[in-house]
């Protein structure tokens, strides 16, 4: 029995699923890797804590980021859902909006609904939007819906009813009903999920989250089992939400929707704590796996958030992380399409995964290129748990260099060229298209596969500093234990900016912090470790859309937070109206729950061993390369390149006239020469 205490952590990937176990006491962190199962991805995260969780330790707290119910919307497996709205309304999610995604596309079709028209009911009632009752709810025509959706062996239902987020008694009172004919269906209401004007946008965030409720909830339901006995008493298990904050896992099976984009947010998360230890404010954070590259920004210490986001060309009104995904990874295979390579965004996984994996793959992937050109060691990937298997690399490689009438390596490079391209495209995508300078950030390399490719994607983007952060390859779970609990509550509060009354607007933002503080105390926390920010969404008068300012606690000073406004305005699109009206749309209030955990110690070096090289290609030239192990590097050491940079989690690639040194923290620090 060892009597020690973990904070554990877990970020489900495509390929891999990394665990970081740290110490609650000391605050060491260590981090495993082990393959997905992507039929149950909660037996991965079983068999991690099983293996690596030392005999007779406990978890003080658990926290894992999960990609279960996005990939239920992804790949359309998600619940058979009844949607159930206003009558003469029915057809609003049908039609959507009036904006079209691609404006000059001639190809461009409106995104599929979730739920088609022969799945949308009605019932006669109707609230105005003052939140008056117009016409009461007419419970009897709920009996036909409820034999529907017993004949259709609906799996969950959305209750959608116009202006329920100014008044829900409908919406409570069809709850009610249905719930004494139907106890054993999953039923989402909208003021619940979004009680935020948009009618499109508000049915459409509630069909998705009674779409990925029941597969959120099965999921749970077997990772809770499964790891209970590992928690002391009265601690639960949490879960990442989509706005880089934590829940509870009960509370994840309450609001499943909040779990939808919980998988890459850990790493901006870990990328705000970089910001604070490097005292660089400023960040591009790319997270490159085996299967996907997800790239986010902090800005000025914070990770860059919204308060909507789309999904399939689904609208969902809910606080996320703003985070751009792409198909690119190690997994990414190489094919011929119209007489030229393509690579990505089919992905070979871990089932069967690379063809070096020797698991059945004989696709070339991204992985296969980089041991190809000596980029990685055969012998020691992911820490050593694996072998590589170079000549069937070579093979899987050589077949599609064949088609081309090029040698095994010029298609190697070739490979790494595309993909680099393709995520240097998605890092213009959050910076470039925004008016945001990439040359005024530093780029934080993550991931399996982030560190080989990062210094490659600095210069095609001309960035001046990488940061390889300390176990890269698992950097997304480690993010995860810097984070809080985090709930948003929210209201539709119209009006023109001027003429609202500062006791009112203290008294709408006193009523959500309160409904924050029940939320939290239930979860238990204590009132000191409570906080909460304010915000408010504004626009000038005849605008459609909105920016979100923050509004300081205490008395509304109301020509300081206009100020804020036109100053944010400035800074998002170059101008700004001084003299117009601005109308404000919405309150927001984030709740905080701190978590206590121990400060992280700087890595210690260990004792150098015998030097060590090879031949590794770099744009087509072999070079002798040093291989150098990540922990013989004490602070302030320097590294010069060509050389590879070993550890247990990622393999950091440094081209020639490239240099690394270990920074504050342990972080590499790579400049060009």
């Amino acid at each position: 029995m060892t009597g020690r205490s973990y904070r554990v952590s877990a970020d489900i990937g495509g390929t891999f699923t990394d665990i970081v176990f740290q110490d609650a006491d000391t605050g060491d962190c260590e981090a495993h890797k082990v393959l997905s199962t992507p039929d149950n991805p909660a037996l991965a995260v079983i068999e991690g804590v099983d293996r690596h969780l030392p005999e007779g330790a406990d978890v003080a707290f658990f926290v894992h980021g999960t990609t279960v119910g996005l990939n239920a919307v992804l790949t359309r497996r998600g619940a058979r859902v009844a949607l159930l709205t206003t009558q003469n309304y029915r057809d609003v999610y049908t039609i959507q909006g009036n904006d079209r995604g691609e404006i000059f596309s001639i190809h461009w079709r409106k995104p599929r609904p979730l739920v088609e028209i022969p799945d949308t009911y009605t019932v006669n009632e109707r609230i105005n939007a003052k939140g008056e009752v117009e016409t009461p709810l007419a419970e009897n025509e709920l009996d036909d819906f409820i034999a529907a959706v017993r004949d259709k062996d609906y799996e969950a239902i959305a209750v959608c009813l116009l202006f329920s987020f100014k008044n829900p008694a409908h919406e409570l009172a069809v709850e009610a009903y249905l719930r004494k004919h139907l106890p054993d269906i999953a039923i989402t209401l909208s003021h619940r999920v979004s009680p935020e004007w948009r009618e499109f946008a508000r049915t459409s965030t509630t069909v998705m989250d009674a779409y990925a409720a029941p597969v959120v909830r099965r999921y749970l339901d077997t990772l809770v089992g499964r790891l209970s006995a590992r928690l002391p008493e009265g601690r639960q298990l949490h879960v990442m939400k989509s706005n880089g904050g934590a829940m509870t896992a009960g509370a994840a099976t309450e609001m499943p929707l909040q779990t939808l984009l919980s998988g890459p947010v850990g790493g901006t998360i870990g990328g705000r704590t970089l910001a604070e230890t490097t005292g660089r404010p400023n960040l591009i954070c790319v997270d490159m796996g085996g299967t996907s590259f997800d790239a986010s920004l902090i800005i000025d210490g914070q990770p860059s958030a919204s308060n909507e986001a789309e999904l399939e060309g689904l609208p969902i009104q809910m606080s996320v992380v703003d985070i751009h995904v792409i198909g690119a990874g190690g997994g990414s295979i190489a094919w011929q399409e119209a007489g030229a390579v393509r690579v990505g965004p089919q992905s070979a996984g871990s089932v069967p995964g690379p063809a070096c994996y020797g698991r059945g793959g004989t696709e070339p992937t991204v992985s296969d290129a980089n041991l190809v050109l000596g980029r990685l060691d055969s012998s020691n990937f992911a820490g050593g748990s694996m072998t590589l298997d170079r000549d069937k690399a070579r093979m899987a490689v050589k077949k599609l260099a064949d088609r081309f009438d090029m040698s095994t390596e010029a298609m190697a490079q070739g490979m790494i060229d595309i993909i680099n391209a393709k995520m240097a495209d998605a890092i213009r995508t959050i910076t470039i298209r925004r008016g945001i300078d990439p040359r005024d950030f530093a780029l934080v390399a993550y991931g399996g596969a982030g560190p080989a490719q990062a210094a490659a994607l600095a210069q095609q983007l001309d960035i001046k500093e990488v940061i390889i952060p300390v176990m890269p390859g698992a950097f997304s779970a480690w993010g995860m234990l810097q984070t809080d609990v985090r709930h948003d509550f929210k209201m539709t509060y119209y009006g023109y900016w001027h003429e609202i009354a500062p006791e009112d607007l203290a008294e709408k933002f006193d009523s959500l912090e309160e409904n924050g503080r029940d939320y939290l105390r239930k979860e238990g926390f204590t009132d000191a470790e409570i906080s909460f920010e304010r915000f408010a969404d504004f626009r000038y008068h005849g605008q459609e859309y909105v920016l979100t300012i923050p509004v300081p606690a205490g008395p509304v000073d109301l020509n300081a937070v206009r100020g804020s406004f036109d100053a944010a305005y400035e800074r998002q699109y170059g101008h700004s109206s001084p003299d117009a009206v601005v109308e404000v749309a919405n309150l927001r209030v984030a709740a905080l729950g701190t978590l206590e955990r121990p400060a992280i110690p700087d890595p210690r070096a260990t004792q150098p061993t015998a030097a060590r090289g090879r031949k590794v290609y770099f744009d087509g030239t072999e070079h002798e390369t040093a291989i150098v192990n990540r922990s013989e590097i004490a602070a302030g050491e320097t590294v010069e390149g060509p050389a590879i940079i070993e550890e247990a989690t990622a393999t950091t690639l440094l081209p020639p006239d490239w240099r690394a040194e270990v920074i504050a923290g342990g972080q590499l620090l790579l400049t060009h020469r």
